[in-house]
């Protein structure tokens, strides 16, 4: 049975298609139309489908639209009935425009599929599809699961169990108790999109919590086990009055310069939001008393909160998907459907987030003759390139199929040596061209990385780049570069297995330095990931990297 799912509400398209029960392909729509999100959150456009990204996963699979059995869409129309308000909504109107276009959902899939779905299409509730996304790639028999984002049809929140193929909801946090809101508003107060929670949280190391800590307490009330946000102490667009400039000051516009009180609020909101979810883990272990926890929704890529879940001694092991944000839901409901319709557990627990397209050398060569380049051949890539950034080089590394999810994880990366102490500030300031206090990650070698950092019982999410371990004090003085202002570092475990292309990659300049490790960010420049050959060579051109590889071929600048 082929069963595709789609996510397209709100923002963050994304296709994923499952091939009797095995995830077999998953992409974002950005990384083809090359706009970051794809599209903006709005009432106006939940039946604008990831074309590209459907096209991509049935050509992958050698499949036509006819040869697909089910579809899933992350999103219920009735549960978002039966559960919104209108009035929530500054203007009601508003709702029923979303209503209206949510209705013409399933006639644009049939237009595009060419035949009428009938029972073949269906509506996931927007927080089972996280769920799901996080339950069934984990390979956990049984678990508690936890989903905390903006808002799925009305909530914010949502408890459940798993069991076998089984996810069984609890309890919802809806409206206004939404712990992602919080942050857009929050962003959006600092002078920041409301997509840019990760600068918030790099800006928060930089600040002290116990300035703002009673305003935030009376945005967001915790208590042991439950949480509550006040709506007009946050101004959400439902409140009546909006007290957040009495509780914050002045909001900062963008552009300018940032304070240090903007990173004590950053640094406030972080800490609230810790307490929130961590009582939220204590909730769900008294609900749902089981020995592991999945956990996804947009802030599971707060990777601050997921270490202080890690260590709470509630759960022996916390598995976050590579794409735990809205993205995500497209996996969990083709997983979701698959369940439903086959009464039997898919594939479980393949986590890879290598999912994405990938080129041969024949598309990379034609790529670099049409950008008027002389390709050079490496015999040794990985060495090659790992050489180079021993020699201060920064390299971009392009190697088989795209990564699915918001960070990079070595098939579409930035490398440089962590040891140099002003490598950060190059790579902000002439590659990323964005904010000085913005860190960046270390991909290190998985059996030498409890040498280097505080990183417990290894989890396969560590692969994705999603906890914020301490690094030994010992060490820190010789990776400057990959490390925080409160000496953490976002890390991503490689294992050989995962990927031994990057892994060759970071064993050969261990060999060369004597450090398992080298910093990786996101292949990209104020844009989506790259995704092809092309969008590589563009970004490599226009800005400050040294060299970049793909496959056995190679540029330098």
């Amino acid at each position: 049975m082929n069963i595709l799912g789609i996510n397209a509400v709100y923002h963050d398209s994304a296709a994923a298609l499952l091939v009797e029960g095995e995830l077999v392909a998953a992409v974002e729509e950005e990384r083809f139309t090359r706009v970051k999100h794809c599209k903006l959150p709005d009432v106006d456009n939940p039946h604008q489908f990831p074309e590209r990204a459907i096209r991509y996963c049935l050509d992958h699979a050698g499949l036509g639209p006819g040869d697909i059995d089910h579809i899933g869409y992350s999103f219920d129309p009735e549960l978002r009935r039966t559960r919104f308000r209108a009035e929530w909504w500054p203007n009601p109107r508003m709702e029923e425009t979303f209503l209206l276009r949510l209705g013409q959902v399933q006639s644009v899939a049939e237009e595009l599929f060419r035949r009428p779905l009938r029972q073949k299409f269906h509506f996931v509730p927007h927080h089972l599809a996280h769920a799901a996304s996080a339950y069934f790639p984990s390979g956990f028999d049984e678990a508690a699961v936890l989903t905390v984002d903006g808002i799925g049809e009305a909530a914010g929140s949502m408890l459940a169990k798993a069991k076998g193929t089984q996810i069984e909801p609890i309890e919802t946090f809806d409206y206004p108790h939404s712990l992602g809101f919080v942050w857009e508003v929050i962003c959006g107060f600092l002078g920041f999109s409301s997509y840019d929670a990760s600068k918030l949280m790099g800006l928060a190391a930089y600040g002290n919590p116990e300035t703002f800590r009673r305003q935030f307490h009376e945005i967001m009330k915790v208590g042991k086990d439950t949480y509550a946000v006040d709506p007009d102490a946050i101004g959400f667009f439902s409140a009546k009055s909006n007290r957040i400039e009495d509780l914050l000051g002045q909001p900062r516009y963008p552009d300018v310069k940032i304070e240090p009180r903007h990173a004590d609020i950053a640094a406030a909101l972080q800490e609230a939001t810790n307490e929130a979810v961590a009582a939220l883990v204590r909730r769900i272990k008294r609900k749902a008393p089981f020995d592991k926890l999945c956990f996804s929704g947009g802030v599971a890529l707060n990777c601050v909160t997921n270490e202080l879940i890690r260590q709470s001694g509630e759960f022996s092991d916390v598995f976050i998907p590579s794409a735990p944000h809205d993205a995500g839901t497209a996996i969990g409901a083709a997983y979701a459907v698959h369940c439903a319709k086959e009464r039997r557990h898919p594939k479980r627990g393949i986590s890879t987030p290598y999912l994405g397209p990938e080129f041969d050398r024949r598309e990379i060569l034609a790529a670099v003759k049409s950008a008027g380049f002389t390709p050079n051949r490496s015999n040794d890539p990985a060495r090659d390139a790992a050489d180079m950034l021993a020699d201060g080089k920064i390299v971009a590394w392009f190697q088989g199929r795209m990564e699915f999810g918001p960070r990079a994880l070595g098939n579409r990366s930035l490398l440089a040596d962590p040891r140099r102490a002003d490598m950060r500030d190059i790579l902000n300031q002439k590659v990323k061209h964005r904010e000085d206090f913005r860190p960046f990650a270390p991909s290190v070698m998985a059996e030498h990385a409890d040498e280097w950092f505080e990183v417990g019982a290894h989890s396969s999410s560590h692969e994705f780049m999603l906890f914020a371990c301490d690094a030994k004090p010992d060490r820190r003085d010789r990776i400057p570069a990959v490390l925080h202002r409160d000496g953490t570092a976002r890390l991503q475990l490689v294992t050989r297995d995962s990927n031994p292309r990057f892994h060759e990659l970071l064993s050969c300049f261990h060999a060369r330095t004597g450090v398992p490790l080298v910093v990786n960010t996101s292949f990209n420049d104020s844009e989506p990931i790259v995704c092809t050959p092309s969008d590589a060579i563009v970004t490599f051109r226009k800005s400050g990297i040294d060299a970049l590889f793909m496959d056995d071929v190679y540029l330098t600048a």
